[in-house]
């Protein structure tokens, strides 16, 4: 394989596995295929957005001898499929635990997570205003906990239970692509806009990163499965 594919071999590989299993028998999630991709579409268009503004300012960046050399508004084709990718994989992952494990109680300590997490990345945030990666992914994630905490969101402890199981294939991709096994990474980072603390090639704020993608994707998901219950029952009654 020439190196100009890694990029787009990572995505693939990415999605393979669990775009298969998305036909098995008892998790079915093909069916619910319509409350994920609107969601994955909200979210990455968001995500798109910021990816362009720190990729104009220098606060990463991307090595053209990994990819394809087809951009999209200075931003590699394979960068708009991770955002495809990871939130079909992570959200196939998160809806497996759902599924296999009904009986999951979430009870409040999810919500006690969100709360004391948020109150640590805010902390975090306010004390490097100055490094922007930092500081935007910490405050961005800090506000969505506080927000989804305060509604109480029920599946906050099942989220928490996933990306841990998340963040092993997720830290496996990261890896490669910030240069574990490649002489060079295919994403580069300015350390001038993070804490330069780094997880083997990982900058650490990518944990948090990659935390606000998921949830942000789950939290649309999820409500979007919720208000079709909603208008079904509601349609159940009234006929």
């Amino acid at each position: 394989m020439e190196t100009k594919y890694l990029y787009l071999f990572i995505n693939l590989f990415t999605i393979s596995l669990p775009f298969l299993l998305s036909f098995d028998k008892k998790v079915h999630f093909y069916k619910r295929w319509h409350f994920l991709f609107p969601s994955i579409i909200i979210v990455g268009a968001i995500f798109i957005i910021w990816d362009i503004i720190f990729t104009a300012y220098g606060i990463w960046g991307f090595n053209s001898q990994y990819l394809v050399g087809f951009p999209i508004f200075n931003l590699p084709i394979e960068e708009w499929l991770f955002f495809i990718t990871v939130p079909y994989a992570s959200v196939f992952i998160y809806d497996c635990i759902k599924y296999y494990l009904p009986n999951w109680k979430t009870s409040n300590t999810g919500n006690i997570i969100a709360v004391f997490l948020g109150i640590i990345l805010a902390i975090f945030a306010l004390l490097n205003l100055g490094k922007h990666y930092t500081y935007i992914t910490f405050i961005t994630l800090a506000f969505i906990l506080f927000l989804l905490s305060i509604s109480k969101a029920d599946y906050l402890g099942r989220f928490f239970s996933s990306y841990i199981i998340i963040l092993f294939p997720f830290l496996l991709v990261n890896g490669i692509l910030t240069g574990s096994l490649t002489s060079e990474p295919v994403v580069w980072y300015n350390d001038n806009f993070n804490l330069d603390l780094r997880i083997l090639t990982i900058p650490v704020e990518d944990i948090f990163y990659g935390m606000l993608l998921i949830l942000g994707n789950v939290a649309i998901y999820e409500y979007l499965q919720k208000r079709s219950k909603e208008k079904e029952a509601s349609w159940n009654k009234s006929s």
